[in-house]
């Protein structure tokens, strides 16, 4: 099995963050690979694998930074792979990190979801995966029917919530 798609993190620290792209990966059967890079600890190795990423037959790199949060960006600048940016949530609640990523100069675009958002991450990921995988797709559309049922279901039960002045 060879990974389509990167998660990358800044460090470990990350990693309760990340795991939800990791295990979202899990449920719909794409692989992936983990790794923890710094662009500020570790810039020759980040430029490495950003350079070397379409080649090892990534499609989709998705990197998870707080703070200066430079990781996507760097990824970004040197690589023509989609990047989505995973703000994490630290210093400034995630604000600073967010700045950070979004504020891409034009030509180094990096896909940012929310703060602390690996989930979503890893769902935009999916969902460009899946414009050449029919198979992914469809379990695609099955995991948002299910979203769709989770709040058909809760809304159901919330006509068993008695208020007094509640009309329904």
């Amino acid at each position: 099995m060879k990974p389509v798609v990167s998660i990358i993190m800044g460090s470990t620290s990350d990693l309760p963050v990340m795991e939800k792209a990791a295990k979202f990966f899990d449920e719909m059967e794409i692989p992936f690979e983990m790794n923890a890079l710094s662009a500020h600890r570790t810039p020759v190795e980040v430029e490495a694998f950003a350079k070397e990423a379409a080649g090892r037959g990534l499609k989709v790199i998705i990197a998870g930074a707080g703070m200066a949060a430079a990781l996507p960006g760097v990824i970004a600048a040197n690589t023509t792979l989609p990047v989505i940016g995973v703000p994490i949530k630290g210093m400034l609640d995630g604000l600073d990190a967010m700045l950070s990523i979004i504020q891409m100069p034009p030509g180094i675009p990096v896909a940012t979801v929310g703060v602390n958002g690996a989930q979503n991450a890893a769902i935009l990921a999916a969902q460009m995966l899946s414009l050449a995988d029919e198979g992914l797709a469809l379990r695609l559309a099955g995991y948002k029917e299910n979203l769709k049922q989770k709040i058909v279901k809760a809304n159901t039960e919330l006509a068993d919530v008695k208020y007094k002045f509640k009309c329904n």
